[in-house]
This record gives structure tokens, C-alpha cells and sequence, in this order.
């Protein structure tokens, strides 16, 4: 990444390539394919807190992978891992039969984790942890007897992946609107928490909007919380831009939702291991959910997995059958994959002898005062951060949302900086081990692509 004093070297990455290797089979994820095939941007290895291109280009990645990669890429002690498991166990049954790691690692995470929460269900995605999460839920109050808990309450903006039950809870209308007919039925949306009018570049958490969580004591009043099986937000909504809770209104919801017997759900496949400066957003701001989702870095981004962790009330609900019988039919083939649990293991294992959580947290202020720094850069309408979370928020162009910020992440791309755009929002996830001066020679190269962007 060039320094703040050197000009950024803008269109250099524009240089023809040559494949070995047809771009047109394969469909990428949220990608503007069309566009993309037309000026790829590829990356052929990585180290520490670089990427590289197959042309030798050297990018700084300031969103750690896709939040995962706190620990920087390639670590050597997770590369170990994995290459010695794949070499002596490559894969093991999950229905009826494990293997010690799956066991070990569940260990690991209970121990780290709130506590009360005991027991681990091993899934391989954040999409995979939601829908695993919702249906655990649902059947833990049929299991007590009050089968007519189905109704889940999900929020505005909120992003719990792209499987059924995430998007059904989940609040993005681009994720939605193809599939609105197919979603579940029984969902209501809290209103987000996004106050730009009363909130904007707030740093940290905002003063105002704590009240937005009594609309849930209302859906209470109007379905009965008879009916309402639980309620699922995400800590710091990441992929809607850096939404951070206003003060008390998580505890808000965590009251209520205890008044009238309702599960509260905190996602943390984004916050969890380290992100926010605690090993759960829920330690970090002192708000115990029910039921936890994990992924990315669980594994630091080396072998996709996620997990539900639950306490031994909901556990033990599931377990008064006759005991030759599956006690909850759920799971999958990869559930607790051998080579992911060795991933997990090493990941876990990096993390406690580098101190990670708390050298991110005392990462937190040098961050907030870079990225506070583009208040009055070009396009920027707001700015919001909390932990290793940042977005810049970039006013629209007229009658065309996301072009801004997309002719910006590429810009960006080609003067050696990889970021993350969600249309006119640059966030920003950067890795647990990071420096004071990689904060400031991101945003200064962001200042720069800035005063290039119509």
C-alpha cells in the first residue's frame, strides 16, 4: 500500500492479463459478473496483510478477508494444522460417529464463550448457523410444550446470510425481493436503529435510538408472546454498513424478550473472536443472548465452518426421548469437518498466545481517529465505527445508488488496497493484529481515490 506521502498510482491495475483459464463458467456471489468479466480483479496468493495479483501487484487488504481473517492470511501455525489433519484424517461420519477434534474444538469455544453457554452444534457457514439457530428455537418451545412459539422476529437491515430462514429474518430488500413470495411466513422486522439525522459520525455506539427496541414489547402486545419464539439481531449489523446499537438498546431488548419468554438471538458470525475488541460482542457490551451464531473466524478464514452455541437449558429440552433415538433432526455432512476443526483448533490456539482480543481492543482508538479523519473528504456522508468495524458512508449519485461507492472499491483496487463496498457504503475490517500506521496509510489512500470519484 503506498504511503500517505506518495501520489496514489491509480489505473496500473488495468494492465491486460493473460488466462490460462475461461472467466465465463463461473457465477460469482454478489458480484456484478457482467462488469467484473469485463476488468477482473484477481488475486493469486497472500501473506500476513497482503494480497497478490497474478501480474505481481502487491494490495493491503483493510477488510481482512470477508471479516474473517483476524489473524492475517496464510498464519503458519493454521497452515500446519491443516496440511498435517488433511494428510491423516481427510474426513470422518458426522451422523452417529466423530472424531476427537470435533469434540476438542467445542470444548474450546464453550470455554471462550459467555458464560452458561456449554454445548456447540458444528455447521459450515453463517447462513447454515442462522437456519440452524432459528429451527433450535422453534423446537426447543415445542419441546417445553408451547408449540405455538413460530413467530421470530428479525430487524430492517439486518443480514443473517442468504439461506430461507436467514433471508426471511434477515431486512435487505436487494437479498429479499426475488424470493418474497418463498419466504417464511411467520416473521415481523423490528425497525433498524440507523438515525443519520440524530447519529451521524458518531464514534462508537449512538446516543439516540434505544427506544426503537420497545417495538418489539408492541409485536408482544399485538401477536402474544405466546406465539413469538424469538427475536434475532446482530450485535453490530456488519454488512449493512456498520450499524452500531445505540446505548441500552440491546439491554432493552434482552429485558423484554426475558418478561415474555422469548429467545433473543445475537449473531455474531461478524463480531465473534475478537472483532470488537471481546471474544463475543455479547461480553463486550455485557448483554448475554440465548443463543449465539458463530463462523468466519472460528477458523480464521482458513476452512469454511460456523456454529450455534446454546446453554444446557435449551440442550437438555431436546433430550427426554428414549435415548437410541436422534434427539434432533438436524445437522450436515460436513457438520464438524475434520480439517476445519484442525483449522479451528490452530485459529483458537493463535489467538490466546498473540493475545488477539485485547491487542484489538487497544486497537480501537488509533482506528476511530483514522477513519473519523475523512469526515471532510469528498462524497463522505457519514462515518461510523465500533471495535475493528468502520464504515464510510458516501452520499449517492443522483438516480444511481452504488455507483459511487463502486467506481470507488475499484479505484481502490487498483491503487493497491483492497476494500468492501456494499453499495455506496466502504467498510472497513481490519486485522486483529494491525498497526496504528496501517490505519492512516488506508484512509489516506481512500482520501486520495476520493478526490477521483464523480
Amino acid at each position: 500500500m503506498q504511503s500517505a506521502m506518495e501520489p496514489v498510482p491509480l489505473g496500473d491495475a488495468g494492465v491486460e492479463l493473460t488466462h490460462s483459464f475461461n472467466l465465463r463458467p463461473f457465477w460469482m456471489p454478489f458480484t456484478s459478473n457482467r462488469a467484473f468479466k469485463q476488468k477482473p480483479r484477481l488475486i493469486s496468493s497472500a501473506s500476513g496483510h497482503y494480497y497478490f495479483t497474478p501480474d505481481g501487484r502487491r494490495l493491503f487488504d483493510s477488510f481482512s478477508g470477508l471479516w474473517t481473517t483476524g489473524l492475517g492470511h496464510c498464519h503458519p501455525k493454521i497452515v500446519e494444522a491443516v496440511q498435517k489433519q488433511v494428510a491423516r484424517l481427510d474426513y470422518s461420519m458426522a451422523f452417529q460417529v466423530s472424531h476427537p477434534g470435533a469434540f476438542e474444538l467445542a470444548e474450546k469455544v464453550v470455554d471462550i464463550a459467555p458464560g452458561g453457554f456449554d454445548h456447540c452444534f458444528f455447521v459450515n457457514s453463517g447462513s447454515e448457523a442462522v437456519d440452524t439457530a432459528l429451527k433450535i428455537a422453534i423446537a426447543y418451545h415445542r419441546a417445553k410444550g408451547e408449540g405455538t412459539r413460530t413467530r421470530i422476529i428479525g430487524r430492517e437491515r439486518g443480514y443473517h446470510g442468504v439461506n430461507f430462514g436467514g433471508m426471511s429474518v434477515g431486512g435487505m430488500p436487494a437479498n429479499r425481493k426475488m424470493f418474497n413470495g418463498s419466504l417464511l411466513p411467520n416473521v415481523t422486522h423490528l425497525a433498524h436503529t440507523h438515525l443519520p439525522e440524530k447519529n451521524a459520525f458518531t464514534r462508537g455506539q449512538p446516543v439516540h435510538g434505544a427506544h426503537l427496541a420497545d417495538e418489539l414489547e408492541r409485536f408482544v402486545t399485538f401477536y402474544d408472546a405466546s406465539n413469538i419464539a424469538a427475536a434475532i439481531v446482530e450485535p453490530v449489523a456488519g454488512s449493512a454498513g456498520v450499524l452500531v446499537p445505540p446505548v441500552g438498546y440491546l439491554e432493552k431488548l434482552r429485558e423484554i424478550c426475558t418478561r415474555h419468554g422469548i429467545l433473543l438471538i445475537f449473531d455474531e458470525v461478524i463480531t465473534g473472536f475478537g472483532r470488537v475488541g471481546a471474544a463475543f460482542a455479547s461480553e463486550r457490551f455485557n448483554v448475554k443472548p440465548d443463543i449465539i451464531t458463530v463462523a468466519k473466524g472460528i477458523t480464521n478464514g482458513v476452512i469454511p465452518m460456523g456454529a450455534v452455541l446454546v446453554g444446557r437449558e435449551i440442550h437438555d429440552a431436546f433430550m427426554n426421548g428414549p435415548e437410541h433415538l436422534v434427539e434432533f433432526f438436524h445437522g450436515y455432512t460436513y457438520s464438524g469437518h475434520p480439517v476445519a476443526t484442525a483449522a479451528g483448533l490452530a485459529a483458537l490456539d493463535a489467538y490466546r498466545e498473540v493475545g488477539a482480543f485485547a491487542r484489538a481492543r487497544s486497537l480501537e482508538q488509533s482506528f476511530e481517529d483514522a477513519i473519523h479523519a475523512l469526515r471532510d473528504a469528498p462524497h463522505v456522508a457519514d462515518i461510523r465505527n465500533f471495535g475493528l468495524m468502520g464504515c464510510v458512508e458516501l452520499a449517492p449519485r443522483p438516480d444511481e445508488p452504488g455507483a459511487r461507492g463502486m467506481e470507488a472499491h475499484v479505484k481502490c483496487f487498483e491503487a493497491g488496497l483492497v476494500v468492501r463496498n456494499g453499495m455506496d457504503n466502504i467498510s472497513f475490517s481490519p486485522f486483529l493484529n494491525s498497526t496504528p500506521d496501517e490505519f492512516v496509510q488506508t484512509f489516506d489512500t481512500l482520501r486520495c481515490v476520493l478526490k477521483t470519484v464523480n
